[in-house]
């Protein structure tokens, strides 16, 4: 049962990440590749290639890094989920 709930959350993290990672200003999608979102940005590096893991993503979405911004408006809820997306997208 728990199991089934877990995977059920993930689901959902990862749901609420894909559309965050589209729809955040501005969106990563912009900048970054990500096959599994169908982004084809540019300016920052392949998240496909990079495959970045999730606590390397929050990071990244908390302090920002080299050209990217922080992103100070997202919750802690929506930077995790943004972090599960990446890292189950690219993997």
């Amino acid at each position: 049962m728990l199991a089934l709930a877990m995977a059920a959350f993930g689901a959902q993290a990862d749901d609420e990440g894909r559309k965050l990672f589209s729809n955040v200003v501005p969106a990563c999608a912009l900048c970054h590749a990500l096959k599994d979102a169908g982004a084809q940005g540019e300016i920052g590096p392949s998240l496909d290639e990079l495959k970045p893991d999730a606590s390397r993503v929050e990071k990244a979405l908390r302090l920002g890094i080299g050209q990217m911004p922080a992103f100070p408006q997202l919750s802690e809820a929506q930077v995790k989920a943004l972090g599960r997306y990446v890292e189950a997208a690219t993997r």
